[in-house]
């Protein structure tokens, strides 16, 4: 579908990548990672034709197309959501397309709703929305349009957790290509079939996820390291035998041919294995000692008008604890941490600080502690009081850590991407290091070395630490206690996520950071309910035989509604098996849409299908 052949690209004397070739096939699911700055954007902005390569040439299949989000959107105007959502489709027939499908405004609503809009949402002017929901809706234009390829940078940054699984199911049974930038390593571990990894201007293939290309990529490493190893000890020992007799005129033809055989080596040489440049570095230095008692909360009421989050909250965290709150979207965990942060009043209750105590808030929307008109360096230096007597020497040491360097610290704010936004609040925190670190999504936007150098510095952290996040892999390497919030209430686990997991029963670990159960150990009223349904199943009526016959008669005209929807699977999927298919671009896309629904249709009469057969069963054996 798509052809990337010997492709390079520099600015000025920086070459970004050299020779990178590249095929992009119908059923490929790649992701694209790599340090920042190593061009990922610049790839695709290749790919889109908004920039020319130096050399070599990108080709594309006739009759492909493809769609792109960015990492940022366009101001919003007038339009709806909705209007947004359908914009990649015509709604009514043209002379150039007859192909109009009058399914498109309920498939952009009940996207729209996965993406986590609300009823009434869609009609609403785009402008009354914040930039992070405004680029969900152009996320739901690209999946209403359906095209062969989906080019996404960075398409999670803006979703909540509950919308983030929605989004990562449909795009598993999404019937196009995917090349996605990303640093969700879930999210990639799901989709991800290849990875492509943009590192010292090449570009390298691995096959299958993101966990399968950490471990081939060391091994690769190993491989390479010992080859160099190898032609490095060759040439030494060749050296050797030239040093020594190479001023003999009787073995001066072998000392010239060991010379000649050196340069051989040397052209062929690998290069040694080398870490990536351009991560940040930092440690966080040690707060002061608190009290045992770090925060305790007592009787808090919160609520917004009617809506009552808090009515009854008590809540204490003890020097050097690891908590990470978890519970739906909408329980409260940002409010709590905002309270605890001393961010937010709230109606009634007590919040008590411990000895020695000084909170850091780190909130989800980083601007909410920057200022969009102050440059970097400005940021930093507003932080300089009488007791840190911050220098501008020491303000430049930290911002350099988090690869704010030379000019770049004279960027405003408001240029800022979002990466760099998460490191300028990250480098404001180690000038005051607090003893109580409270963050709120603190991996949103940052790459993957980076999420790892942050994981390093809070394991060295002394103080307590209380934390969201929807990634497991920050989770499971620095929680130590887990706090599910729901219905206002807190449920504690005194351990890791992985025994967190074990006592919820939860299936699956991603999804168990949104589940709505408060607690899975057993309680009087919970273990008096099987009892209950079975004084109540006894008295439920036998149903007669008549009543069976026509169930059953139900249950097999479910069944026959499977087998048909089926048969009709099969044939669009040999359709789309047919080359003649994709010579009629109006032909294909009819094809895809019809097939997702059908799976859709598949799914819900099996499920139908399944729950009357359970009750079938149940009303022969009654």
């Amino acid at each position: 579908m798509l052809t990337i052949a010997d492709v390079s690209k520099s600015y000025g004397t920086r070459e970004l990548f050299s020779e990178v070739s590249l095929f992009v096939a119908r059923t490929d699911r790649l992701g694209l990672v790599g340090p920042n700055g190593a061009g990922k954007s610049t790839l695709f902005g290749l790919i889109l034709g908004e920039e020319r390569p130096d050399t070599g040439t990108i080709e594309w299949e006739r009759g492909a197309d493809f769609g792109y989000l960015p990492q940022e959107s366009a101001p919003a105007g007038d339009e709806t959501i909705l209007t947004i959502a359908t914009s990649g489709k015509a709604l009514e027939p043209t002379e150039d397309n007859y192909d109009i499908d009058y399914t498109l405004e309920p498939r952009a609503r009940i996207i729209l709703a996965g993406l986590g809009f609300k009823e009434g949402d869609a009609d609403k002017q785009a402008r009354t929305f914040s930039g992070g929901w405004v680029m969900r809706a152009h996320l739901a234009r690209l999946l209403v349009a359906e095209p062969a390829l989906l080019l996404l940078d960075e398409p999670t940054n803006h979703l909540d957790l509950e919308a983030l699984l929605w989004f990562q199911d449909y795009l598993t049974r999404y019937p196009g290509g995917l090349v996605v930038i990303s640093h969700d390593r879930a999210f990639l571990n799901a989709l991800c079939t290849g990875m492509l990894e943009l590192r010292a201007g090449t570009l390298h293939y691995y096959h299958g996820n993101y966990d399968n290309f950490l471990t081939e990529k060391e091994a690769r490493k190993e491989q390479q390291l010992a080859q160099f190893k190898n032609q490095q000890r060759e040439i030494a020992h060749l050296q050797v035998f030239v040093d020594r007799f190479g001023a003999k005129a009787s073995m001066a033809s072998r000392a010239k041919s060991k010379e000649k055989q050196i340069e051989r080596l040397k052209d062929a040489a690998v290069e040694e294995p080398t870490e990536e440049l351009k991560r940040i570095n930092f440690k966080f230095p040690q707060p002061v000692r608190s009290g045992l008692k770090v925060i305790e909360l007592k009787h808090i009421r919160q609520a917004y008008g009617n809506h009552v989050v808090y009515s009854d909250l008590n809540f204490i965290a003890e020097r050097g604890q690891r908590i990470v709150l978890v519970g739906p979207n909408g329980a409260g965990k940002s409010t709590l941490l905002k309270i605890l942060a001393g961010n937010l009043a709230f109606q009634a209750g007590e919040r008590e600080l411990g000895t020695n105590v000084t909170a850091g808030y780190f909130a989800q929307q980083r601007t909410d502690t920057l200022r969009e008109d102050a440059s970097v360096f400005e940021m930093m230096m507003e932080l300089r009081t009488n007791e840190n007597q911050l220098t501008e020497q020491q303000a430049r040491a930290i911002l350099g850590s988090f690869l704010f360097r030379k000019d770049d610290v004279h960027k405003k704010v408001g240029v800022l991407s979002g990466g760099e936004k998460s490191r300028l609040n990250l480098a404001r925190l180690l000038v005051d290091p607090p003893n109580l670190l409270l963050m709120d999504e603190p991996t949103t936007h940052l790459d993957i070395a980076s999420i790892d150098a942050m994981i390093g510095a809070l394991k060295g952290f002394t103080g307590t630490l209380v934390f969201i996040s929807h990634d497991v892999h920050f989770i499971r390497e620095l929680a130590q206690t887990v706090l599910h919030v729901h219905s206002g209430r807190l449920t504690s686990y005194a351990g890791n996520y992985d025994y967190y997991l074990e006592k919820s029963k939860a299936t699956n670990a991603r999804a168990a950071l949104t589940a709505g159960f408060t607690d899975a150990r057993p309680t009087a009223a919970k273990a008096a309910a099987p009892v209950a349904a079975a004084a109540a199943a006894s008295k439920a009526p036998k149903p007669s035989s008549s009543e069976i016959r026509k169930f059953r008669e139900h249950v097999g005209t479910l069944e026959k509604k499977v087998v048909d929807l089926e048969t009709k699977q099969a044939e669009i999927t040999a359709a789309l098996e047919d080359p003649d298919t994709y010579a009629d671009k109006g032909k294909f896309h009819h094809y895809n849409r019809e097939l997702s629904a059908t799976a859709d249709l598949i799914a819900q009469a099996t499920a139908e299908w399944d729950a009357a057969t359970t009750k079938l069963g149940e009303m022969e054996k009654a």
